[in-house]
């Protein structure tokens, strides 16, 4: 076993280089997007370079967010070779440490990090991007252009059946709508009629709209001043419900998943978002088995940038891999559980694996 000295000697250089390597990739990524938004926004009037740098401190976060696991991957083969190297694991070896147990600390380090980036990291990020999103919205449009597209889409399903009612603008409480349209069907999921509006607004159990034009088929539309139709969400349901899964805090996602299902929502990308960051911190030991397997070669033995490029090479399928799944779990082609799960479990074991294989085979 190794001794308590070395675990916290071995901890604290993992933990340096895992964090060195996170905040130059930030960094980098907050360099790139910061230009990006600059050219961007280089044509609209009243936007300074201090608003474009304030909008790129708030969407970095996000971005580095999903680098995370390749942090640790870096991270652990970068001070593997270094203690490789420097001849320090050599010495641990020849004292009696397995190669199980200088892998502790870098484990318990990765499980740490996994579980902070997942309860603290993950909601202040998810609340920054929320904000950039609004920002960026309003500068540019929801196309990513300066057009003021704020077009969005509310589905809700009620006691009179389903709707999808689309606004051209949203107040921010949830409650009213300009140049509003909303397409209703009856609980057969037969398509009734079609309501146009220049308002809209959101009462308790109902929506009304002001204004109207009613058109179904087979018969000719007419015009009323107002239109009452049934509302099954409350105003803060309606916003959230615009909100992406991965700009929902962790804490927040069990319950909007709750809610958008009670509403009659999809809430599989939700549910699939929350077993992910779950899963992250077994996705970092599992990088760290990965790391391990590739960069304990002895120099003498020559070969080690085959091995460390092999190890980046893993990385980059393991990241391929899980992005799969996810995708194929958002398409209901996988259950949430085995999307969220499967690339983290089977690349630990087959790092696991390996590390058997290379030391003890």
């Amino acid at each position: 076993m190794i001794g308590r000295t070395l675990g916290r000697y071995l901890s604290a250089r993992f933990l340096q280089t895992i964090a060195a390597v996170f905040l130059m990739i930030s960094g980098m990524i907050y360099v790139v997007d910061f230009v990006e938004l600059l050219r961007r926004a280089g044509n609209i009037p009243g936007v300074s370079v201090g608003d474009i740098a304030y909008l790129s401190f708030l969407r970095v976060p996000s971005a580095s967010e999903q680098i995370m696991p390749f942090c640790a991957l870096f991270g652990t083969m970068a001070t593997f070779v270094n203690l490789t190297r420097k001849l320090e694991l050599l010495v641990a070896r020849a004292v009696g440490v397995s190669v199980w147990g200088f892998l502790v600390p870098p484990i318990a380090i990765a499980a740490a990090t996994g579980i902070a980036s997942v309860v603290l990291y993950n909601p202040v990020s998810a609340v920054m991007k929320h904000r950039a999103v609004a920002i960026e919205t309003r500068l540019f449009g929801r196309n990513g252009e300066q057009n003021n597209d704020t077009t969005l889409w509310i589905r809700q399903k009620s006691v009179d059946g389903e709707a999808f009612i689309r606004a051209g603008q949203v107040s921010a409480d949830g409650t009213n709508l300009t140049s509003a349209a909303a397409y209703v069907y009856d609980r057969a999921g037969t398509f009734e009629q079609r309501i146009e509006a220049q308002t809209g607004k959101l009462l308790p159990g109902v929506w009304q709209f002001d204004h109207v034009r009613v058109a179904a088929p087979g018969e000719e539309s007419f015009a009323a001043g107002t239109y009452f139709l049934a509302a099954s969400l409350a105003p803060e349901e309606a916003v959230r419900g615009l909100i992406a899964p991965d700009s929902v805090p962790f804490w927040d996602l069990p319950s909007l998943r709750a809610a958008a299902e009670a509403a009659g929502l999809d809430g599989t990308r939700y549910r699939l978002q929350f077993h992910m960051l779950l899963a992250r911190p077994l996705m970092f030991i599992a990088m760290v088995l990965i790391a391990a397997a590739f960069s304990l070669r002895f120099f003498r033995f020559g070969g080690i940038e085959k091995m460390v490029s092999g190890g980046v090479g893993a990385g980059f399928v393991l990241f391929v891999a899980a992005k799969f799944c996810f995708d194929l779990g958002g398409a209901d082609l996988l259950s949430p559980l085995a999307a969220a799960w499967s690339p983290a479990v089977v690349a630990s074991l087959l790092g696991a694996f390996a590390l058997l294989i290379q030391e003890d085979g």
